[in-house]
């Protein structure tokens, strides 16, 4: 059981500030390596170490 008293409030406001620049373009490289270095740290884990899910 909880203490914790949730209050409806309404969605918050994105800050002015906050936007992108216009006309910038996505990082496709940047985030395909990020995710290649994630899969081959995983695939390093689960190989050589034989490390696999949560303990």
């Amino acid at each position: 059981m909880s203490a914790a008293t949730v209050h409806p409030t309404s969605p918050p406001v994105r800050p002015s500030g906050a936007t992108t620049a216009q006309g910038s373009h996505p990082r496709r490289v940047g985030d395909a390596l990020r995710a290649v270095k994630v899969f081959l740290g995983a695939a390093f884990d689960v190989i050589l170490l034989g490390e696999y899910g949560p303990k």
